[in-house]
């Protein structure tokens, strides 16, 4: 059972992908890293000897930090962020334990570099529609919370992302694209090593969706016409990706938790007036 300053993996592990995700910060030593060199999803690296110098930039948000095993890195960077004020748990077994767990672990080496003020910059068509608003919420929730998403035109997106340093997505001859029949958001999972079992749903809906294959789910007729109408209702792209985050966060807590569940009124059970 974890101590009070400690979260275990299932407690994380069901927080992991929702908009009120803990900060992750991974604070292995070079060495762990090197022997081990993913991240649990969303995950920042920061020195051990650094969080007091960044505790500002976690300011009313909670903290789980974690090393290797769990014990004197994670718990003493906790314990130093609790000093400043900041809400700072451990994670029970460290990342040894959500690894043996089976838990989803991102390749370091997939992922972009990060701009000098710490965040990844991603570039891609302007009027998004629905696999452009579905990456960005992917790597919000599950890589980079802090990500920013830029929409340009079509013809500039590759000049954008070689001028910025942006990594481009959804377009034609870039890593992170559409693969055969399967949408960059496929294909971002895939990279990232994401798959289970409510991101593939998603995934599914996503892809029926985008592909114009309704056969593939029954829920994508619906969704597709939720993604239509936003984009209708806002001429701002980046308006339009903040209005429709919640879409996905709600489409993946359905996949997550209650895709057995049903409704309907009045119930057959309350049977007619005597």
């Amino acid at each position: 059972m974890p101590a009070f300053t400690e979260i275990s993996v299932a407690q994380l592990s069901r927080r992991i992908g929702l908009p009120d995700t803990p900060v992750l910060l991974d604070v292995r030593i070079p060495e762990d890293i090197a022997t081990d060199p993913h991240l649990i999803p969303g995950a920042i690296r920061l020195a051990h000897n650094q969080v007091l110098d960044a505790a500002h930039r976690f300011a009313g948000r909670s903290i789980v930090v974690y090393c290797q095993k769990g014990f004197k890195l994670s718990q003493g960077a906790a314990a130093l962020l609790r000093s400043a004020g900041v809400a700072a748990e451990t994670l029970e077994g460290g990342q040894f334990a959500w690894r043996d767990a089976g838990q989803p672990m991102v390749p370091i080496a997939s992922l972009p570099i990060a701009s000098p003020t710490g965040e990844t910059l991603w570039v891609t068509r302007l009027r998004p529609k629905i696999d452009r608003i579905a990456c960005p919420w992917l790597i919000r929730r599950f890589i980079d919370p802090s990500a920013r998403f830029l929409f340009v035109t079509p013809s500039e997106v590759q000049g954008v992302a070689a001028k910025f340093n942006a990594t481009p997505f959804d377009i034609e001859g870039v890593p992170f694209s559409h693969d055969g029949p399967n949408c960059t958001f496929d294909t971002m999972i895939k990279t990232f090593g994401l798959s289970h079992p409510p991101l593939e749903t998603l995934a599914t809906i996503i892809r029926a969706a985008d592909t114009n294959r309704h056969d593939l789910a029954p829920e994508a007729s619906g969704f597709l016409a939720l993604s239509l109408g936003l984009s209708r209702m806002y001429r701002d792209d980046i308006a339009q990706l903040e209005a429709a985050l919640p879409l996905y966060d709600a489409l993946y807590r359905w996949a997550r938790d209650a895709q057995d569940e049903s409704h309907d009124w009045p119930a057959a059970s309350t049977g007619a007036a005597k």
